[in-house]
């Protein structure tokens, strides 16, 4: 499916620039985000459907359940967001949608729910990257980073660092190479029966703990590499807690939150010793962090910090935008469908697709 893109070029700064709007679609895995951008006014709408309550009796996403919830909550969220931009129901350039990595139901229901709509209204349909719609969210800010920068992309499943030269040439740089930075927070949240999601939870009894009580290891910071590992730091949380109930039944709040704090202290600590070695190997002055954990506040701290000793400058997306939505999806589609980008005849989506086989994105811009 080919279609046609419907924007228009104008003169900026003695470039062409096309302007069209696109319609995003998020179901990588257990939110349902939908919104419209426009690439001269930004985000015009926007919706978003969490799970949370839906698998939070089984202590973690159930991927069945996701998807029939994607299906059952998508076409109210679309109706929704157009209605909310005062425009008719399809009046749109483009449509792009989460093509991977994710949960392959979730992500065929956003798909064939995007690639039907853009044969329904003639339009180019894109298959985007969810990793590279986070990378591209703090874009969505009045402050902006331009490339070339060092990313920090911290999502549930995904801790890795890249260096991005500019849209879609991508190097990655290092990466966890057991448990992602969320995935270690929400098993050590488990571990304390703490309520799904846990990382959130970790991180709000973090400010109650007492960090001088526990000293957790600093995993793979003292050897050289931008490579991470945090399950030997989930380790060192699991033998503290079973230390604790050798001497009593259960752990008290006092006890979870000076585990938290411990933890998240030695998470914070080693990303931001990675991301140090990353601006100083990449000889860059800019890092942007994006994904569900650049949410947390000390790790947004610790980096400033950091990044201030290096004269440079960490970015990362307002709180809305960390965890997984509709914005960001549209402004990645919007960005390579402009540049000529768009879905050929078949249908595809990649559970797992590793951000650097990302095609390079070439500007149709040509100087006046």
């Amino acid at each position: 499916m080919k279609g046609k893109i419907r924007g228009y070029l104008i003169k900026k700064h003695y470039l062409l620039v096309l302007l069209m709007r696109v319609l995003g679609i998020e179901t990588s895995c257990d939110e349902t985000g939908v919104a419209i951008y426009d690439t001269q006014q930004g985000i015009l709408s926007e919706a978003l459907y969490s799970q949370v309550d839906v698998h939070a009796e089984y202590g973690g996403v159930v991927p069945e359940l996701a998807s029939r919830d994607h299906i059952r909550k998508l076409v109210p969220l679309m109706r929704e967001v157009f209605t909310k931009a005062g425009l008719a129901y399809g009046d749109v350039d483009g449509v792009a949608y989460t093509a991977g990595p994710g949960l392959i139901g979730a992500l065929m229901v956003g798909a064939a729910t995007g690639r039907a709509l853009g044969m329904a209204w003639d339009i180019p349909t894109i298959g985007v990257h969810h990793m590279e719609g986070h990378l591209l969210a703090p874009m969505l800010e009045d402050e902006a980073p331009k490339p070339p920068f060092v990313a920090l992309l911290v999502s549930g499943g995904h801790t890795q660092l890249v260096h991005v030269r500019s849209l879609g040439d991508y190097e990655l740089l290092g990466e966890s190479l057991d448990d992602a930075a969320g995935e270690a927070f929400d098993k050590v949240a488990k571990m304390m029966d703490l309520d799904y999601p846990g990382g959130p939870l970790v991180a709000k009894m973090a400010l109650q703990g007492d960090a001088t009580r526990f000293k957790f290891p600093r995993p793979m910071v003292d050897r050289p590499g931008l490579d991470m590992s945090f399950s030997g730091l989930k380790t060192a949380a699991l033998y503290a807690i079973q230390d604790i109930k050798k001497k009593q039944d259960e752990l008290t709040q006092q006890d979870k939150a000076d585990i938290a704090v411990a933890f998240q202290q030695a998470v914070v600590d080693t990303l931001a010793i990675k991301c140090r070695r990353a601006l100083q190997q990449t000889q860059l002055s800019t890092l942007v962090m994006a994904g569900g954990v650049s949410a947390n506040l000390s790790l947004r701290e610790k980096l400033a910090a950091e990044t201030a000793k290096l004269r440079a400058k960490v970015y990362y997306p307002r709180p809305e935008y960390c965890t997984d939505n509709g914005a960001m999806i549209a402004y990645a589609g919007a960005q390579r469908l402009a540049a000529g980008q768009m879905d050929d005849l078949t249908l595809k989506v990649k559970p797992r697709w590793p951000l650097n086989e990302l095609p390079a994105v070439k500007p149709q811009n040509q100087h006046e």
